[in-house]
């Protein structure tokens, strides 16, 4: 076989598809890109937050720490404890339930950022994580349809405004 046919079968094989998730050095890397940031963006105008907890927002930045240096079951354990103190806090629900995504544990992700919607703010922010976390956990989930419904939701998360505004 000639160096031409060698060539010519070369060019004609299509390149292999890379696996959006192999982009990025973690799954919290992942949820960072693909969560926080465009909730971040999208929820810029009107953000409701609650009072807070002293005791809860130490843990809370504990398992930012332990997220960051890459223990997501240290910063699990942390948002467990946090959650026994304020266990309706739709943050905490959320943010659980972005390092059960980033675990691979997606029923999981899907119930607390379901939770968190439901007893969150319907605006904003933590309302755009919300949706994106529940599309991201439908995907893994083979729930393409409900994915592309919750990507949709997120994105009126920062049309709309607020009760009385």
């Amino acid at each position: 076989m000639g160096l031409p046919v060698l060539l010519a079968a070369c060019s004609t094989q299509e390149p292999v598809p890379v696996d959006e998730r192999s982009v990025y050095r973690s799954e919290i890397e992942r949820i960072e890109h693909e969560v926080r940031a465009p909730a971040r963006a999208e929820g810029a105008g009107v953000q409701v937050y609650p009072l807070r907890n002293p005791g809860v927002s130490e843990l809370r930045e504990q398992a930012a720490a332990a997220e960051r240096d890459g223990d997501l079951e240290q910063a699990a354990m942390l948002l467990e404890r946090a959650m026994r103190l304020a266990p309706q806090d739709p943050e905490l629900m959320q943010h659980m339930a972005e390092v059960q995504l980033a675990r691979g544990d997606y029923e999981q992700a899907l119930s607390l950022a379901s939770r968190s919607y439901d007893s969150g703010p319907k605006v904003g922010e933590l309302c755009a994580r919300n949706w994106r976390t529940i599309s991201l956990a439908r995907e893994h989930l083979g729930n393409s349809a409900g994915a592309v419904i919750a990507e949709a939701r997120a994105a009126e998360c920062g049309e709309r405004k607020a009760p009385g505004f």
